[in-house]
């Protein structure tokens, strides 16, 4: 072995080595429908003024570790309970990694629980952190199985729950009522995360009803609604709950560029919802049209995703990499997810040259 592999296999956890880094594929020449992205950027007159908003920017400081003027624009427009405050991250995983180091108890080893598949960073930042992560299988229609659910939280004793609502990847919303049960279930003894990443495209939230359950986080991202670039995460609890996770944040975690980035988008924000409705009109009309191709299953979406199944997702993946358009193949996460590719739904253009390609792809 050379010096440099000695020393990995001395000082890397041997968990970490284990596995392979987060790969995001190169998607230049691409058409892109892979990353959940909203496809729209900013009328030009806005992007003139983003522009003399960033120019402005004071880059020779620290940003005012506090945010104030970020945070109380996002409880303002992004409808926040009266009475509560928010956290910002970089990105909705930063909150998640900044969750599971808040609660990888040294009393025990602690546990994260999630229903499975959904979103890998649960799992990935569970381990980095420390903790056990039990995923609970989904129904095969890709529904909550809520007995399983119930019985996990009872045997495991789990600090953590995530709930993604609409899920990724299957992009449906859950029963409220049984997230409801699963938050009840936790007590004192657990906190149910409900991750809204899809908020504007599902137009359902548990957001005003954090009052109603202390042990509620809700999570969102700024990246869906059209802002990707400027990785804005922000999650909302009880304001003593919400104390403690912020003992874990790093300072200084959000730059000023994505401040005042993010600032000036929600003095818009309006723009930024007539996009999101495009996109869930969008989203009907591309479910529809994939439902009309022969041998194609088209699952119910309530994100700016849709989740399909195909005769053989390998093979129409890679006709679809030849014919210049990247999705996500799904198929190998979970037995549930079999022969299952997932698109983001995007420009009429683009979804026509998608639509082109995949019926071209299942025909050859």
């Amino acid at each position: 072995m050379s010096a440099v592999s000695n020393l990995i296999a001395a000082t890397i956890r041997s968990d970490v080595r284990a596995i392979g880094s987060y790969h995001v594929p190169d998607a230049s020449g691409y058409i892109k429908l892979d990353a959940m992205e909203n496809p729209y950027e900013l009328p030009e007159p806005l992007l003139r003024e983003l522009g003399q908003r960033l120019a402005d920017a004071t880059l020779n400081r620290y940003p005012v570790a506090s945010y104030s003027a970020l945070k109380q624009r996002i409880c303002a427009r992004l409808g926040v309970p009266a009475g509560y405050d928010v956290m910002l991250g970089n990105g909705s995983d930063e909150l998640i990694s900044i969750l599971d180091m808040a609660c990888a108890l040294q009393e025990r080893r602690a546990v994260v629980l999630a229903p499975s598949p959904s979103f890998v960073m649960y799992q990935r930042s569970a381990q980095f952190a420390g903790m056990d992560f039990v995923g609970v299988p989904l129904k095969d229609d890709l529904t909550l199985d809520l007995p399983a659910m119930l019985a996990a939280i009872a045997q495991h004793r789990p600090s953590l729950v995530y709930l993604s609502y609409p899920n990724n990847p299957t992009g449906n919303l859950f029963d409220a009522d049984a997230i409801v049960a699963i938050i009840r279930a936790l007590g004192e003894t657990g906190i149910a995360v409900v991750d809204e990443a899809y908020e504007p495209f599902a137009q359902a939230s548990f957001m005003d009803r954090l009052p109603e359950f202390p042990n509620l986080v809700v999570m969102r991202t700024v990246s869906k609604l059209g802002l990707a670039g400027i990785r804005l995460g922000y999650m909302s609890a009880a304001p003593e709950l919400l104390a403690q996770f912020d003992k874990v944040r790093p300072p200084y975690n959000i730059n000023v560029l994505t401040q005042a980035a993010a600032e000036f988008a929600l003095d818009h924000v309006d723009v930024l919802n007539q996009q999101a409705a495009q996109l869930r009109a969008a989203r009907a009309e591309l479910a529809g049209a994939m439902a009309a191709l022969p041998g194609v299953t088209v699952f119910p979406s309530a994100a700016n995703f849709i989740l399909i199944r195909v005769p053989n997702a390998d093979d129409a993946y890679a006709k679809l990499l030849d014919r210049k358009v990247l999705v996500k193949n799904v198929s190998k996460m979970h037995a549930v997810l079999s022969n299952c590719l997932r698109i983001t739904v995007s420009t009429p253009e683009e979804n026509a040259a998608f639509l082109d390609a995949l019926q071209a792809s299942l025909a050859a």
